[in-house]
C-alpha cells in the first residue's frame, strides 16, 4: 500500500521547509509554499545556489506572522508593488517593507527585499504556482531516496535526508523511483497530475542544516539518474505534479494511483 509519509511547505523560496500533519492543497500548490522570496537590488531572485546561507533561514509562518530567527514580520499587502521573475517568468511581487529588508540583509551581508506573491503564474502543464521554480507540487518516493543513499553508502559517502531535495509530498510504497511511472494520484478528495520530472542542480548539494555545499548527491545521481529531456542533460529525481482538485492532505492517508 501507497501511504503519505511526508508533507512539506517551504514559506520563502529558498529557506527552510516546515514539516506538517496536514496540508491543504490550493490551485497553486501547499498553501504558503512558496509565498515569500527575496531579491536582490536588481530585483533579481536570490536562492541557495549562489547563496547557500539561505539553508540556514529558520522559517516558521501561520499565515498571520512570518519569524525568521528575532524576525516577526507581520505579511504586508498594500506595499509597492515590484515586477520581478522567477527564471524567465515574469511575477508581480509586493514589497514588504524596510524592516524585513534591513533583517535579510543583515544575515547574508547582502543588499536584499523580502517580497510576497500576487497576481497569477501559470506553468507549462496548465496549472499554476507562486514562486517555485516552475511546478506547485514536487514529489519523491521515500524508497528513491533509500536507493540513493544505499549507492552512497558503497562509496564510502554519508547517507542524506529528505530535505536536501525539498519535496512538497513524500510517498512509500511505491517502490524506487516508482514516481516516475505515475501519472495521477488521488489522495482523499485530492487529485494531483504528476507531469513532468524534476532536474536536480546545485542545490541538492547544500546540506540543510549547515549551509555548506559539497559533492554529493550529484556526483553519484549522475551515474543512474542522467538523462536528455527536452534537448538538455539532466539529472532527475522526483516529479513535478499540478493540483487537478483542491483539499486537505494528511500524513499517513493511503494514496491510490489512478494513472
Amino acid at each position: 500500500m501507497t501511504t503519505v509519509t511526508g508533507l512539506n511547505v517551504y514559506p520563502i523560496k529558498s529557506g527552510s521547509g516546515t514539516a506538517l500533519s496536514s496540508a491543504e492543497v490550493t490551485p497553486l500548490g501547499f498553501r504558503h509554499d512558496r509565498e515569500f522570496m527575496l531579491i536582490d537590488s536588481d530585483g533579481t531572485m536570490l536562492t541557495q545556489r549562489a547563496h547557500p546561507r539561505m539553508a540556514l533561514l529558520d522559517v516558521g509562518y501561520d499565515g498571520r506572522l512570518l519569524t525568521v530567527g528575532d524576525l516577526v514580520h507581520r505579511p504586508v499587502d498594500d506595499g509597492p508593488l515590484i515586477e520581478t521573475s522567477v527564471w524567465k517568468d515574469p511575477v508581480t511581487a509586493i514589497d514588504q517593507g524596510e524592516e524585513a529588508a534591513t533583517w535579510f540583509s543583515a544575515f547574508l551581508d547582502l543588499k536584499c527585499r523580502l517580497v510576497r506573491f500576487t497576481g497569477h503564474r501559470p506553468t507549462g502543464s496548465g496549472g499554476q504556482t507562486a514562486f517555485a521554480d516552475g511546478y506547485p507540487v514536487l514529489v519523491i518516493s521515500q524508497e528513491s531516496l533509500d536507493d540513493l543513499n544505499d549507492r552512497l553508502a558503497e562509496r564510502g559517502e554519508d547517507a542524506l535526508p529528505m530535505n536536501r531535495f525539498r519535496p512538497n509530498l513524500v510517498l512509500s510504497g511505491l517502490g524506487p523511483f516508482g514516481e516516475d511511472g505515475v501519472r495521477r494520484i488521488r489522495i482523499g478528495e485530492v487529485e494531483l497530475d504528476v507531469v513532468k520530472p524534476c532536474g536536480r542542480c546545485v542545490l541538492t548539494t547544500v546540506d540543510q542544516a549547515t549551509g555548506v555545499k559539497g559533492r554529493e548527491p550529484l556526483r553519484t545521481l549522475a551515474g543512474y539518474r542522467a538523462q536528455v529531456y527536452e534537448g538538455d542533460r539532466q539529472i532527475m529525481f522526483g516529479q513535478n505534479a499540478v493540483p487537478r482538485t483542491t483539499g486537505t492532505l494528511h500524513l499517513g492517508e493511503s494514496v491510490t494511483v489512478l494513472a
